[in-house]
């Protein structure tokens, strides 16, 4: 038997509805920090995923992308950044499409 086929039999059905919202919320934060390259740090941008080591989110190259600024622009615009950590981003945005559009909406609103 799997750890998760374990997990499904034994102690999930005795979990409270909240304990299980809660269990999904921490697995997501967990699943999203699977990328290389990409952090998500409270206190630091928000918690919102950036470019590790970094204060450049992960929505901000996405919306420049999006507003027709190439990779090379992108790496000139930001010297620390490399090929890498574009590929990691656009991986990310790839995954989390909603969460990113999401944070670009915020961000125009502001």
């Amino acid at each position: 038997m799997t750890a998760l086929e374990e997990a499904k039999r034994t102690w999930l059905p005795k979990l409270s509805a909240l304990e299980k919202r809660e269990l999904l919320r921490w697995l997501e934060q967990e699943t999203r920090s699977g990328f290389p390259g990409i952090e998500l740090t409270p206190g630091v941008c928000d918690g919102k995923a950036c470019i590790a080591g970094t204060r450049i989110p992960v929505w901000g190259l996405e919306e420049a992308r999006r507003l027709g600024s190439s990779e090379a622009d992108l790496l000139l615009d930001y010297p620390s950044l490399r090929t890498e950590d574009l590929a990691n981003a656009w991986a990310y945005v790839a995954a989390h499409e909603e969460e990113v559009n999401e944070q670009i909406r915020q961000n125009a609103a502001e």
